[in-house]
């Protein structure tokens, strides 16, 4: 069965691609590039699957940024995760080095936690969305090349 000239295992192997993707721009702990690379050489096309992977790495990140815009109204909490000198440290750490460090979201360990604070001290989304793009597809335009 063909939609559109795509294997029915080919838009399943998409659709898992933009999730997994998704899934590792999260704070959960996912990594996407191997199944990247596994579907860039599965793959007729190259771009395609860059863009869909690029396309939910980002949606991943927003969460993270939306999270981050919510995330203080709770600290008064009892069973919020970060105490205020946590809080402080990385907002200092941010600012020091500026919302240009949003190009290394694509980091493992440090990125999910940059787009967090990104949402906690209020980076315009416009900006957020570009430096996040910009350095999540450079990442995985390597791997595609990697691949080839």
């Amino acid at each position: 069965m063909a939609l559109y000239g795509y294997s029915l295992l080919m838009i399943v192997d998409y659709t898992l691609l933009f999730f997994s993707a998704l899934i590792a721009a999260t704070i959960l702990p996912f990594y996407s590039e191997a199944f990247l690379y596994w579907v860039i050489q599965e793959s007729s096309s190259m771009a395609i699957p860059l863009l869909i992977a690029t396309a939910g790495n980002v949606l991943g990140a927003c969460v993270n940024w939306y999270l981050g815009r919510q995330i203080l109204r709770f600290k008064d909490r009892r069973w919020f995760y970060f105490d205020a000198k946590q809080i402080a440290r990385a907002q200092r750490g941010f600012q020091r080095y500026g919302q240009w460090t949003l190009l290394l979201a694509w980091l493992p360990i440090i990125g999910d936690p940059l787009t967090l604070i990104a949402g906690m001290m209020k980076v315009r989304f416009r900006v957020f969305l570009l430096l996040v793009t910009l350095g999540k597809a450079s990442r995985y335009l390597l791997i595609a090349w990697l691949a080839l």
